[in-house]
């Protein structure tokens, strides 16, 4: 990596303002549901505990509009970061003024203070400089580790490097980057990526970038029924973008002259309506009812997945392959989980983009089975697609 990280700065004795993505999901009663965020934030702030700096963290959670709300709070965040860190962790009602300049001035080397949500001022999202001077008074050196938010220029991350330095990289954003940026430029070959989702749209990007880098690119999910269309399929009441059916074909010609593998789906599992409970059956794809929706993939494509898994090196994996909420259209899905686990296993250097794949493999149980699983779904998917992120960008490099 060109950026200068965590490893390259002098911590002792320094107050240490990082950036960290704590927007995590919350149960009703505002207790944190998911903490795979934090922990993963757990090796940048104990570096710095340990070298007798003092970790100021801040982030954002949910998005509550530029005002304080109760439920968008930090605070029960600090309290479950105590219990990990076993140690008080002190928190700010605010994240800028005098009040917390106060706080930070009293903040001893060892000790972690986190401040309350940036997104309680709209200056954050608006990555207005003189909120992002006030957060920068807050500290002697920058660390980003919030890779989730790395594709913002917000005051926090991209704002701030005008005038607090050095501005370096923490170990999650040092460790998203390596394994990504091996992906896409030095990848272990045959080389597959495999991509699901609703919406053509939102993949078109990435879809184009990796075209040409990949060995093999498989597609499945919503987005699917759109190149079914494109090929004058009969598709039911299925997923389809209208408006992207020019770009599906031209996807499929590109595939046929760069003499690209891109697969899709053979059989489908199809609905009468879009129900857990429904009616549902598995038919070829060029056999689906009408009136009837697509909601998975079926077994025979799942067969082919494996085919390509097993002989991988380099898988990426963004998006879902069917309705994965709704237990009945889960499988394939989830077998796409477990077959990266096994290729894991065998040697291959397997990559989730964050996001609903980073959900369905965690529920899958196989998180911890994988290569990396990203904790930036819409970061991943634009380095994904070749852009540059602004977060990550900023800092300093060698």
């Amino acid at each position: 990596m060109e950026t200068l990280t965590i490893d390259d700065i002098l911590l002792k004795g320094k107050k240490v303002l990082i950036r960290v993505d704590f927007n995590v999901p919350m149960t009703p009663d505002l207790k944190v549901s998911d903490d795979k965020r934090i922990v993963e934030s757990l090796p940048t702030i104990r570096k710095v505990l340990q070298e007798g700096g003092a970790a100021i963290l801040m982030s954002h959670l949910g998005r509550p509009k530029g005002k304080p709300t109760v439920e968008y709070s930090l605070k029960p965040v600090a309290e479950y970061l105590s219990g990990l860190l076993k140690m008080q962790v002190k928190f700010a009602k605010d994240c800028v003024g005098k009040e917390v300049e106060a706080m930070v001035e009293t903040l001893q080397p060892g000790e972690c203070l986190v401040l309350e949500n940036l997104r309680f001022h709209a200056e954050e999202e608006k990555n207005d400089p003189v909120f992002a001077q006030q957060l920068a008074k807050l500290g002697d050196v920058y660390v980003n580790d919030a890779f989730g938010t790395a594709h913002r220029a917000h005051a926090s991350t991209e704002g701030i490097t005008k005038f607090l330095k050095p501005a370096v990289a923490g170990y999650l954003m040092k460790k998203e980057i390596d394994y990504l940026t091996k992906a896409v430029s030095n990848p272990g070959r045959p080389y597959v990526a495999i991509l699901g989702g609703a919406k053509i749209s939102g993949k078109i990007d990435v879809i184009q970038n990796l075209l040409p880098k990949v060995d093999v690119l498989v597609i499945g999910g919503g987005m699917a029924f759109t190149f079914f269309q494109a090929q004058g399929f009969e598709i039911g009441d299925s997923l389809v973008e209208q408006e992207k059916l020019a770009l599906a074909r031209e996807i499929l010609e590109t595939a046929k002259t760069g003499r690209k593998r891109l697969i899709l789906p053979v059989d489908c599992v199809i609905a009468e309506k879009l129900d857990n409970n429904a009616v549902r059956k598995v038919v070829p794809v060029t056999k689906i009812t009408p009136g009837w929706r697509g909601l998975d993939i079926g077994p025979e494509t799942v067969k082919i997945i494996n085919m390509e898994i097993r002989r991988a090196k380099t898988i990426i994996w963004n998006g879902p392959m069917g309705v994965f909420e709704m237990s009945n259209f889960a499988n394939g899905t989830l077998e796409v989980a477990r077959l990266l686990a096994e290729a894991t296993k065998a040697g291959a250097t397997t990559i989730v983009g964050g996001g609903d794949s980073a959900a369905a493999i965690a529920q899958a149980g196989f998180d911890k089975a994988v290569s990396h699983v990203s904790t930036g779904g819409g970061a991943s998917l634009e380095f994904l697609e070749g852009k540059t992120l602004p977060g990550l960008a900023a800092l300093d490099s060698r």
